[in-house]
């Protein structure tokens, strides 16, 4: 079963943000051709319309900002894993990686797939002043080596939902869907109490609503450094 979470633009629309530094900045769509895995059903959102920098190199919700510096500006999917890789190709010399415009994901599994990669190349994360990261994307925010997020960063956070419509609190507390999360948590290096108590606020609300959190809300559940 292959678990997906996003945030819906009819219900959890965020604001634009702006770019972090003096990059040029541009509304752009970006298509690459990989070789991913076979994906199975999926959900869809509509098209972004934040600013995002362009960068010397795109792939995928990927922009390379310079040798050092990515930014994640957009959506994940079951492509983002391979993008990601292809990116590190690229340019090896990545170490940070900036959160300005994270919706989601449509693909949970390679969504976690690819947190567990941005750990172990030890990359950082780093959600600025106006960056939002919304549902998936917190986990791939929890993926960096150091996990930074200025006080007026903006989060957001949902049950997940499965194909079927089923939710984090339709199955029970020990099946595999919800273990899934727990076991990255602490992959991700938090304790298991500190596990079971950020997932179960994450599902304090169902996959049609969302809880909001500042950076320095985030910051009370999570150690940010």
């Amino acid at each position: 079963m292959i678990l997906r979470r996003l945030v819906l633009f009819f219900t959890l629309l965020a604001a634009a943000v702006q770019p972090l530094r003096a990059e040029e900045v541009v509304i752009e769509t970006v298509t690459e051709e990989v070789i991913v895995e076979p994906a199975g059903s999926e959900r869809f959102v509509g098209p972004l319309q934040a600013q995002t920098p362009k960068g010397i190199a795109a792939f995928g919700p990927f922009r390379v900002l310079d040798a050092t510096r990515a930014a994640l500006v957009d959506v994940t999917d079951s492509a983002s894993p391979a993008q990601f890789a292809a990116m590190l190709r690229a340019y090896p010399g990545i170490s940070l990686i900036e959160m300005i415009e994270c919706p989601g994901t449509e693909d949970d599994r390679a969504n976690l797939r690819l947190g567990r990669m941005i750990r172990a190349r030890g990359i950082a994360t780093l959600v600025p002043a106006g960056g939002s990261v919304r549902s998936g994307g917190v986990e791939l925010f929890l993926a960096g080596a150091r996990s930074i997020a200025d006080p007026a960063a903006e989060f957001a956070v949902h049950s997940w939902a499965d194909e079927d419509g089923r939710e984090a609190r339709d199955y029970p507390a020990d099946a595999p869907e919800n273990r899934a999360y727990l076991d990255y948590y602490r992959e991700m290096g938090m304790a298991p109490g500190q596990a079971q108590a950020f997932y179960a606020m994450t599902n304090s609300v169902p996959f049609r609503d969302a809880k909001w959190l500042s950076g320095a809300e985030m910051a009370r559940w999570v150690s940010l450094n």
